[in-house]
Parts: C-alpha cells; sequence; structure tokens
C-alpha cells in the first residue's frame, strides 16, 4: 500500500507541535500559581500585608491552564471518555467512535462557545475592561479572551485528530502509529 500524503502529515505533526507548544507554555502557569499563592499567603499571615492584584494573577493563571491546556489534554488522550467500552475495541472502531464524536460532539459544542462569546468578548477589548476591584489587573480582556481561544485550540487539535481518524480507516494504521511515536519520543 502505498503512503499518505507527506502534506498530510506534516499538517498533522504541525498541529500536534502547536498544541503541545501551547501545553508547555500553561503547564508553567501551575508553577506560577502555586508560587503567587504562597507569596500570598506569606504577605498576608506573616506581614499582615493583602494584594488584590497577586490574588487575581492566580485566577488568571488557572484560567489559562485550563482553557488553554483543553486542546493539550486532547493531543494527549488526556480528555474524558467512556474507556470501559473504548479501550477495548479494535483500531478501526476506536477511529469511527473518534470521528464522530468529533463532527456529533466537539465541533458543535466548541463552534456554539466561540459563536456566543464572540460579542462578549469583543465588547469586553473594545472598552479594553478591567478589574472590577481597586489595585486588580486591568485586563480582563484578556482573560476573557480565552473563552474563545479555548474552542479555537480545540477545533484545530480535533482536525489533527480527525485527520488521523482518517488515516487509519484509509488502512494507514502504520503511518498514525509513527505520529503516535513521534509524540511521544519527542514529548509532544
Amino acid at each position: 500500500m502505498d503512503t499518505p500524503s507527506p502534506l498530510l502529515l506534516r499538517l498533522i505533526r504541525t498541529i500536534n507541535r502547536f498544541s503541545d507548544f501551547t501545553g508547555r507554555i500553561v503547564s508553567w502557569f501551575v508553577l506560577a500559581i502555586v508560587l503567587i499563592t504562597f507569596l500570598v499567603v506569606v504577605m498576608r499571615y506573616i506581614f499582615n500585608i493583602g494584594s488584590v492584584f497577586l490574588q487575581e494573577s492566580i485566577t488568571y493563571f488557572h484560567n489559562y491552564v485550563i482553557m488553554l491546556g483543553a486542546a493539550y489534554a486532547l493531543l494527549k488522550g488526556a480528555h474524558v471518555r467512556v474507556d470501559i467500552f473504548y479501550r477495548p475495541m479494535p483500531l478501526r472502531k476506536k477511529a469511527w467512535v473518534d470521528l464522530i464524536g468529533f463532527f456529533l460532539l466537539l465541533l458543535p459544542t466548541c463552534g456554539f462557545v466561540f459563536y456566543i462569546s464572540w460579542e462578549y468578548v469583543a465588547f469586553s477589548w473594545q472598552m479594553l475592561e478591567g478589574s472590577q476591584e481597586a489595585g486588580g489587573i486591568n485586563a480582563r480582556y484578556l482573560f476573557k479572551t480565552s473563552i474563545l481561544l479555548m474552542p479555537a485550540l480545540m477545533i484545530l487539535q480535533g482536525i489533527a485528530e480527525c485527520l488521523k481518524c482518517i488515516l487509519i480507516l484509509s488502512g494507514y494504521e502504520s503511518a498514525v502509529e509513527a505520529l503516535n511515536e513521534h509524540v511521544e519520543e519527542h514529548g509532544l
């Protein structure tokens, strides 16, 4: 059997690398959350000093970990699924489940979230919305932008996962195995 299109494989690898990159960046935010939380506790209980800015930054980082890390979870297969049915399935059936799941669940849900959030986020940018608290972070529009970024990143990684399913259903299981090995070997 001939090999799949090198352009298709390159597209999948590029999307995987992008999701891996965003996931690795936001993983550092977890360390920031821990350090800032420690600093807030020390400042409050030892020095009796509070900081709304630092407390809000914890919320911002936490938001970004969840919202921007979702596509990374999809790349790594760490998303929620009913494994008691999925795990024992043959590879081709798994590909069908994933493909149908993308078109019936992931794509419509992410598209809907993006659509209904667009004006909300755009209005926040238009007024350069800031914190509701004195001394807070005056960039709430950046916080809200993640509402648009999450579904966009999920759809992008979902496309890569769909393309892998199509390769499996077209008889290119070995190409998908090579892609998956590349993900594991290079930390992707």
